[in-house]
């Protein structure tokens, strides 16, 4: 468990990534921010995720003090197209119909924003779905409801649960936070061990 310098905020409103850091041992605030999550047409879209995480923390550029601040975004990207989150049932429904039987990429970048400095990166993680039945992708919709999921789905879900065939990367990553590489990025800002000294 890291003990940071600074208090830590956790920019996201999502339930999935609160539950990712708080099983990591961080101690954090959450603080959202309104922030639209356009990107410019010709982006690449390997680059979207980080891009709009780095896009999430400047807005707490202004008022940052002594704080840091965490951010994260995840796209779903399937024939180089990234799936956003779901307008609708029928958006959803689409979504789940265009990932069954098919491999995807799922990539979460992560902005941290500190006291003088910013540090950002991606972590990709390659999904294969088994095929899914109307009836299948039915009931997730009903009882599940993944309108604030990219790509409609959440791998902790039901569809995660009975549609994953293989992962090739972080469980985490498609979950919303690559916790490996987050818990790495904040060792620099952590308070020195004094049991060692």
């Amino acid at each position: 468990m890291l003990s940071l310098r600074y208090p830590l905020v956790l920019a996201s409103g999502s339930p999935r990534r609160k539950q990712l850091m708080t099983d990591a041992g961080f101690s954090f605030a959450i603080e959202t921010r309104p922030t639209d999550e356009f990107f410019p047409d010709d982006m690449p879209v390997n680059d979207v995720a980080e891009y709009l995480a780095r896009h999430k923390a400047e807005q707490f550029r202004a008022d940052l003090g002594n704080r840091i601040v965490l951010c994260a975004d995840t796209v779903v990207i399937l024939d180089n197209q990234i799936l956003n989150k779901p307008l609708d049932e029928a958006d959803a429904r689409r979504m789940l119909q265009m990932l069954s039987g098919r491999t995807h990429r799922v990539r979460t970048g992560v902005c941290i924003l500190a006291p003088e400095t910013m540090i950002s990166f991606t972590d990709e993680t390659t999904v294969q779905f088994a095929s899914l039945t109307d009836d299948e992708i039915t009931y997730y919709i009903r009882e599940c409801k993944p309108f604030d999921k990219a790509g409609s789905y959440g791998a902790q879900d039901f569809i995660g649960l009975v549609g994953i065939e293989r992962l090739d990367g972080s469980f985490y990553t498609v979950m919303g936070l690559p916790t490996h590489l987050v818990y790495q990025a904040l060792k620099p800002f952590s308070m020195p061990d004094r049991a060692n000294e």
